[in-house]
């Protein structure tokens, strides 16, 4: 194994480059995993304009799929060469916050402390995915096998999009028969589209506008699609629905503009399922409030990670009941992240996700 490693390194706002860093070192309960695939998100394009902080230095990247390199000494129920992927929520399984059930929030293990999306590490308060190794901590809860016959791809969005999508369904408490709204159909929006139609929505309303993300929608689940460039999305989805307005909306952009539109939509005591990272305070309009009493709910989420979530969702892929390889527009080497950082930056040539392989 090498002691020195390539990484996409964050230098400072507006600057990721490639640098060589050393291979970590393994502790007891820790795994190396050589990375095979991995992917640029929503979220690093945040770390790179200086909209989100990191500690300059920091590797980049949560959404590994890769091979077990090295494993450490405590870690049972493994094996060194076994394909594997990492959540890009990475849970400790023993801290106050796992053991309310939100793993998510899990900052405990961190050089840190506890802060608000704790539970997410890799490329935020540790060395991420974007490299030729990764560190992956508490293995034995976060490493999760990927079954025989499914390919890198197919589960490259289980880390992070397909989880952070589903999630924004599941707290939604979408039931059968429900109308539900997606607001931004990006990769998020679109697991979103998709998890909704698997809940049991029987009317799936997809919001975007760019035509090719919209036949996306259609494809993965949307029943109805709708052209924010040439409708006033409100009141066309209040036509669609016959005025009731819809059962959950799901705003997947973070956006002051998309998150007051699917306030707007909901039924009385319908739910906003908020996805979207904001980089701005929001403010709430007291018309589409109700007043506060118009037993609305806003609920906001952290894609689950863990290795029980992932091997959900890949079930889900394995089942046929899901094909996210579509969402793979574009693939670099990883000797050409900063040609593809621009590329996702600037969502030029129609990319939705990029395959980044050492």
């Amino acid at each position: 194994m090498p002691q020195m490693m390539k990484a996409a390194v964050f230098v400072e706002p507006g600057r990721i480059v490639l640098e060589d860093k050393p291979v970590p070192d393994v502790g007891p309960l820790d795994a190396l995993i050589r990375v095979t695939t991995t992917t640029i998100c929503g979220t690093d394009v945040h770390i790179l304009k200086g909209e989100y902080p990191v500690e300059r230095g920091l590797t980049i990247g949560h959404e590994p799929v890769g091979v077990i390199e090295k494993l450490g000494s405590a870690v049972r129920g493994y094996t060194e060469g076994q394909r594997v992927i990492a959540g890009a929520v990475t849970p400790s399984g023993w801290s106050n916050a796992c053991l309310c059930g939100c793993g998510s929030q899990d900052g405990a293990g961190t050089r840190h402390g506890w802060k608000p999306l704790g539970g997410w590490r890799f490329g935020n308060t540790i060395d991420g995915a974007q490299a030729e190794y990764l560190l992956v901590p508490d293995a034995m809860v976060n490493l999760a096998p990927v079954p025989d016959g499914l390919t890198d791809e197919q589960v490259l969005m289980c880390p992070d999009i397909m989880s952070t999508g589903f999630s924004g369904a599941e707290s939604a408490g979408i039931r059968i028969g429900d109308a539900v709204a997606v607001f931004a159909q990006g990769p998020i929006g679109l697991c979103a589209t998709l998890g909704a139609k698997l809940s049991g929505a029987t009317l799936v309303i997809g919001v975007d506008k760019v035509p090719a993300r919209l036949e996306m929608a259609r494809r993965l689940g949307a029943d109805v699609v709708v052209d924010a460039s040439k409708v006033d999305v409100v009141d066309e989805i209040l036509k669609i629905t016959g005025g009731r307005g819809v059962d959950a909306s799901i705003e997947a952009l973070g956006t002051q503009a998309t998150f007051e539109a699917a306030l707007r939509v909901l039924r009385p005591g319908g739910t906003l399922s908020s996805l979207g990272v904001y980089s701005t305070d929001l403010t709430i309009p007291l018309s589409a409030f109700a007043a506060g009493v118009g037993d609305h709910k806003i609920v906001t989420t952290l894609c689950p990670g863990g290795k029980e979530r992932m091997r959900r969702l890949m079930s889900v892929i394995e089942a046929g009941r899901a094909d996210l390889g579509a969402l793979v527009t574009h693939r670099y080497k990883l000797d050409d992240v900063e040609a593809a950082y621009e590329l996702f930056a600037h969502q030029r040539d129609g990319v939705l996700k990029v395959a980044l392989t050492p």
